[in-house]
């Protein structure tokens, strides 16, 4: 059975999509972008900052379904500028421990509403 994830701790939908849907014993987060519930800007102060935002939304919305970061076992990480993979490294690493969850980071040409980063996720339950 296919089961709806919802977050007040994060951003709602901006498009016909859920922030996360649960199947089985897994759990597929959307993309998160750096904006915080019921705001309709980014956080966009510093790369860190916006990345800090994004992770948060994706913690969020993993605790809601009932899972943990440290159940995450799949990232992807989308980026409008390779350069600032090194900060945005730096913090989405400080949301794990060892064993860290599989990645791909890719650059983007673009982002929803201006984004730099965006990361989704795969999460067991």
């Amino acid at each position: 059975m296919i089961k709806n994830i919802e977050s007040a701790l994060a951003p709602a939908p901006i498009g016909p999509y859920s922030q996360g849907i649960a199947f089985g014993n897994q759990v597929w987060v959307s993309g998160c972008i750096a904006l915080r519930p019921g705001a309709d800007n980014l956080v966009q102060d510093t790369i860190e900052e916006e990345t800090r935002v994004v992770m948060d939304n994706l913690k969020a919305i993993v605790e809601a379904s009932g899972s943990s970061m440290a159940k995450i076992v799949k990232t992807t990480i989308f980026l409008t500028d390779m350069k600032t993979f090194p900060v945005v490294n730096q913090v989405y690493g400080s949301y794990f421990v060892s064993p860290y969850p599989a990645r791909e980071t890719v650059e983007v040409s673009a982002l929803p509403k201006g984004a730099r980063v965006e990361i989704s996720c795969v999460t067991m339950l």
